[in-house]
């Protein structure tokens, strides 16, 4: 007798979702737009550090091309598999983190969902104490940049599976 987790029907992988639009293609000044501040945005602060803001964004925002594309570029950077999986659940896994990680970790939280209204004090505060002030802005900017292409991906339902680190080079 067979059961039906044995059908091939029950072991097939769900059909690949299709994307609603391709925006670069729409509105190619807008997308180049958004690549210039994403190039701009991470000068002068850790890629690895950039890599973990992306990722937590992205977790955040329930966007799953985001999270294929710098889960594989920080893999490709040298960042731990254990730091990536961990970092959904940083709060209880700090010890895999820096105090300067998890100070731009939650800042990316606190500026990432804004239930409250505004970034508290304290995460600012904290972060403040972790970052220069350029380097601050710096991450500020990151943090904006992943939450404008989470937005767009999740909206235009981008296809997760297909990135290859460095593809975009940007």
């Amino acid at each position: 007798m067979t059961t039906q987790e044995n059908t091939p029907e029950a072991t097939a992988p769900c059909a690949e979702h299709t994307p609603r639009m391709n925006m670069a293609g729409q509105v190619p000044e807008v997308y180049k737009a958004i690549v210039a501040l994403e190039i701009a945005s991470k000068k002068g602060l850790d890629p690895l550090l950039v890599e973990l803001v992306k990722i937590r964004a992205s977790q955040l925002n329930h966007c799953a091309f985001c999270l294929d594309m710098h889960s594989k570029d920080a893999l490709a950077a040298g960042e731990s598999v254990q730091r990536i999986v961990q970092l959904s659940a940083w709060e209880e896994s700090r010890h895999f983190y820096t105090e300067r990680e998890v100070a731009a970790i939650e800042l990316t939280e606190a500026v990432t969902v804004l239930t409250d209204g505004f970034v508290p004090d304290d995460v600012y505060e904290r972060a403040a104490k972790q970052f220069d002030e350029k380097e601050l802005a710096q991450l500020i900017a990151v943090i904006a940049t992943i939450n404008v292409w989470n937005r767009v991906a999740v909206t235009t339902r981008m296809v997760p599976g297909h990135y290859t680190p460095g593809m975009y080079n940007h």
